[in-house]
């Protein structure tokens, strides 16, 4: 469209040339209002393509961001649920093993334990005379056992046979029970 009024106005300048003055005035009136006008309709025409554009964009734009915002809120959630499990798993296992240990603290000695607790400790946490190993949370088949074969004499673990055979040699086989039973509760 420009091409064709820039080609209307050098023909016009052309054909008005000879006619002098006067009409070479009116010729470039003529000219500089059809070359305003023109310059008026391609600037609206780029104002109205800039803000078709601009619309467009700020749309797409906007679509994006609530898709991105909705993928946020999905990876959020996702983390709380992850945080949250975890939470109470570890509480659960925490549960657990307060459980335990207060189980363990709320067991009642026998009163064949008494004579134990010298070397042991009042719950058969501690190594006997710094040599034996910890006697709590041992298997009760595994106490019983040893117990009696200190009893009978046969068991010397770190020079401690004698020892123990004094110790164990007044018990009965149902104190011997009772006493292995506590030690296995024990954590």
């Amino acid at each position: 469209m420009k091409k064709i009024t820039l080609l209307s106005l050098a023909a016009a300048a052309v054909l008005f040339t000879a006619c002098g003055e006067e009409t070479k005035k009116v010729a470039a009136e003529v000219n500089t209002t059809k070359v305003a006008q023109a310059i008026k309709e391609d600037t609206l025409n780029a104002v109205e393509t800039t803000k078709t554009t601009i619309s467009e964009a700020a749309s797409a734009a906007k679509v994006e961001a609530e898709k991105m915002a909705d993928a946020a809120a999905e990876t959020a959630a996702a983390a709380t649920m992850k945080v949250a499990e975890a939470v109470e798993e570890k509480a659960a296992e925490v549960g657990e093993s307060a459980s335990k240990a207060m189980a363990s603290e709320t067991v009642e000695a026998p009163a064949a334990y008494a004579k134990c607790t010298g070397c042991h400790g009042a719950n058969g946490k501690t190594k006997a005379l710094g040599k034996s190993a910890v006697i709590a949370g041992q298997d009760k088949e595994a106490l019983i056992t040893s117990l009696k074969e200190y009893k009978a004499g046969t068991k010397n673990v770190a020079g401690m046979g004698s020892l123990m055979k004094a110790q164990v040699a007044t018990m009965s086989d149902e104190e011997i029970e009772a006493v292995a039973e506590y030690l296995s509760q024990i954590q």
